[in-house]
């Protein structure tokens, strides 16, 4: 009798206990991934960015101004470079998008873009052990940027499944894009639309405009999102958006992947736990 009245308290136990803030959480699909940008003080990522539903990483790049942080690409080795078997197993990171090689500096990245193509070439063929799901080429691209469609043949050089990223400093307009875009990027190559939030450039319901301008123009499978998780900083630089701010942002996007830019840097701890308890009280 006694073994029957314990077996009862657990089962009481199971079905009564509240489900764990980590448990409710593991069932948001707030994000589909992140994005992160090595740099020396950033090799080591770490987060629980899964609880938001991240389950994909972009990488920004694998190399940058010539230095590698992967091993073999005949480039000078980082001073620290990133464990990927760990990243690799990481739930936030069970699929990536590798990004090739970049320039911190745009203005360098687009004059030097001949010679990234080359580096990234080398580049994919040395990837991190992750599973990989695409690459990135890491030169960013807006409308006043007059010979990018000088890249259509170098892109046709890199490997595939390729992402490119697009945002509108001349508020043109998503639909000015889609079509300027359509009239020399490859056709198998996908866009990830920079939201502009993080500059105060527009708001995510315009945001929301761009991609859908895009998706009906390219294709909606070659359109993502990026949303910029930081905001300008009194003095200068940047600081991690607040809960409040990244709201508005991941609920205007619903229905396209959308990616935090970027997590190591500006999505904390405190921010996804946050993010989880603002969406479980709805």
């Amino acid at each position: 009798m006694s073994s029957l009245f314990s077996f009862l308290a657990i089962a009481c136990c199971l079905v009564c206990a509240p489900v764990s803030a980590h448990a409710d959480a593991a069932r948001m699909h707030l994000v589909d991934g992140i994005v992160w940008q090595p740099d020396n003080a950033h090799a080591d990522p770490r987060g629980d960015w899964d609880r938001l539903g991240a389950h994909e990483l972009i990488v920004q790049w694998t190399a940058v101004d010539g230095i590698a942080f992967v091993p073999g690409a005949g480039l000078r080795a980082a001073a620290r470079m990133p464990d990927w078997e760990r990243i690799g197993q990481e739930p936030w990171a069970r699929d990536v998008i590798v990004g090739l090689a970049g320039r911190f500096d745009e203005a360098a990245a687009r004059a030097n873009a001949a010679q990234l193509v080359i580096e990234s070439m080398s580049l994919a063929e040395v990837h991190p052990p992750v599973h990989v799901t695409g690459y990135y080429f890491p030169v960013e691209i807006d409308p006043t940027w007059q010979n990018a469609s000088a890249l259509r043949t170098m892109l046709d050089a890199l490997p595939r499944p390729l992402w490119i990223s697009v945002y509108d400093r001349a508020n043109v307009g998503g639909k000015a894009i889609a079509e300027w875009l359509d009239q020399w990027l490859p056709r198998d190559v996908g866009v990830l639309l920079q939201d502009g939030c993080g500059v105060y450039a527009r708001e995510p319901r315009v945001a929301r405009e761009y991609a859908d301008q895009l998706a009906a123009k390219l294709g909606r499978h070659r359109v993502r999102i990026i949303a910029e998780a930081f905001r300008p900083q009194a003095g200068g630089g940047f600081r991690s958006a607040t809960v409040d701010e990244l709201k508005p942002q991941i609920d205007a996007y619903r229905g396209y992947r959308t990616y935090l830019f970027d997590g190591p840097h500006y999505v904390s701890g405190d921010i996804v736990q946050g993010l989880v308890d603002a969406y479980r009280r709805r």
